[in-house]
């Protein structure tokens, strides 16, 4: 069974704009190429919002060199960028947005979801982009829940969705520019199951909610993320203690240089800098009006 490398919790919430309260579970800054492909996680674990006739979110900001995967568990999101991309997505659907050369947008709570108020709990995933493609056009991928497909576990022990990548034949809907598994799992409390991943990517597991046991040693606890050895293994033996909702998350790691600042992932600092020179003269577009 694959080694485990580290297990790194965050229970302390920080609110990006007025509209997500979200857990850093890893990011680049921390754990660089080790989890190449990718960059960052936020968890925004359920939080009731009470009803309000304004949207609660974050308003016009720009990306560049990098794509966004939001999964919507509870709760809905109303996106909209410079590239025409936009649309709402709702439980159980996905919006994998591909900055690429450069966008702005705006994600706030759909209108229905802010005036009714209720449970909210999303997932914002930064997935790196190759060198070769980070000046790629943008794009917008909205998959509706009922695209994905559902491997039901044996002994009804829960289910695996796979968002990108494939999973004992199952291909998921997500278009990636290089090799990528994300699977959204759900295992009940006293199940064991074993998940087979690529020996030749870098592996990373999760932990939203509930307490698992890893390869039969390991206790985790929610709001975690537990890193692998290339070990040239490809199992792991995962354990629910309490039903439990993971995310395994694997890639192909780039091996390219990493510079971020802020809302830019490039590979040099000049790019950086470009980047910034760029959006400050207008060349990430705007966001239309009538939008």
């Amino acid at each position: 069974m694959k080694k485990i490398v580290g297990v790194y919790r965050n229970q302390n919430m920080h609110w990006v704009g007025d509209g997500f309260p979200v857990k850093n579970l890893f990011s680049y800054d921390r754990l660089g190429q080790a989890i190449s492909p990718f960059l960052l996680l936020d968890y925004a674990s359920p939080y009731k919002f009470e009803p309000s006739h304004e949207p609660r979110g974050v308003g016009s900001h720009p990306h560049r060199g990098f794509e966004t995967v939001t999964i919507a568990y509870q709760g809905e999101v109303t996106h909209q960028d410079s590239h025409g991309g936009g649309g709402t997505i709702k439980t159980g659907d996905v919006q994998w947005m591909t900055a690429g050369a450069g966008l702005v947008h705006e994600e706030f709570h759909s209108p229905t979801f802010a005036e009714k108020g209720g449970l909210f709990e999303m997932v914002q995933l930064w997935v790196n982009l190759p060198a070769a493609d980070k000046m790629t056009a943008p794009k917008y991928q909205a998959i509706d829940a009922q695209e994905i497909p559902v491997i039901a576990l044996d002994n009804d022990a829960g289910q695996i969705r796979v968002i990108a990548g494939q999973y004992l034949q199952h291909q998921g809907p997500a278009s990636t520019f290089t090799p990528v598994n994300v699977w959204d799992t759900q295992l009940k409390a006293q199940h064991v199951q074993h998940i087979h991943v690529p020996v030749d990517h870098n592996t990373l597991l999760v932990v939203l909610e509930g307490e698992v046991l890893l390869n039969g040693s390991e206790k985790v606890q929610d709001n975690s993320v537990v890193l692998f050895a290339q070990d040239g293994e490809a199992e792991i033996q995962i354990e629910a203690l309490q039903a439990t909702k993971f995310l395994v998350l694997t890639g192909k790691a780039l091996n390219e240089p990493i510079q971020g600042y802020g809302p830019f992932v490039m590979n040099s600092k000049e790019e950086i800098v470009q980047a910034f020179h760029d959006f400050n003269h207008g060349k990430f577009g705007e966001i239309p009006d009538s939008a």
